[in-house]
């Protein structure tokens, strides 16, 4: 199955903002704030599907400014937050909260981690995968960093086919939630399971397979 954007409509990709920029400079500032001060269920969401364990070692993909990277660390024993951006990684680095001293930040994608084979048992990706530039090569990544049995969880925004273009879709369709649960099987994984959050604004997505 083929999920990038130069061969799947963009309607369907996973991955259907592969071309955003990277949030950087002022823009990414702003964002970032918004990031670190918000988001909480979902965090806690992630925590609970891949039901953390204090001998677990996580990365983050597309950490931003570390807010689900800080609450992992509380939990496991290792988490490396991984972004391409350098203003999020500058902002994930200053900004306080327990369970620093368990945390490594790097520059990287999901299609380049810079994480050693099998160094994980947990990988997640919170809201980033619709802007991975391919599906593939980050699932294949995402296989060559976890440890057997490892889970990979994605959690995107639920969005409905009408709101699947601009700004708007931010998220995923039931289509695109479909096309990466695919990807998924395709590059190795088993038991992918998913599932709709109802939250108190709207609904969370989420993938896990393991």
């Amino acid at each position: 199955m083929t999920v990038s954007t130069t061969t799947t409509a963009p309607s369907l990709a996973p991955n259907h903002h592969a071309n955003h920029p990277a949030m950087d400079g002022v823009a990414g500032v702003l964002a970032g704030l918004t990031m670190a001060l918000g988001g909480r269920r979902r965090v806690q969401l992630a925590v609970d599907l891949t039901a953390l364990q204090p001998d677990d070692d996580l990365v983050d993909v597309g950490c931003g400014p570390g807010r689900a990277t800080r609450a992992a660390a509380r939990r496991v024993a290792t988490v490396v937050g991984v972004d391409p951006a350098p203003t999020m990684l500058r902002m994930a680095r200053v900004w306080p909260g327990r369970g620093r001293r368990r945390i490594r930040w790097r520059s990287g994608t999901a299609e380049a981690l810079p994480i050693a084979d099998a160094a994980a048992s947990v990988v997640w990706a919170i809201a980033t995968v619709h802007h991975w530039h391919d599906v593939d090569a980050g699932l294949a990544e995402t296989r060559r960093v976890l440890r057997p049995g490892g889970r990979l969880l994605a959690i995107e925004r639920c969005r409905p086919p009408s709101a699947a273009t601009g700004l708007a879709s931010h998220g995923w369709t039931d289509a695109q939630t479909t096309a990466f649960a695919e990807a998924c099987r395709t590059a190795g994984f088993a038991r992918v399971e998913r599932a709709v959050h109802r939250m108190r604004r709207g609904a969370l997505v989420s993938v896990v397979a393991r």
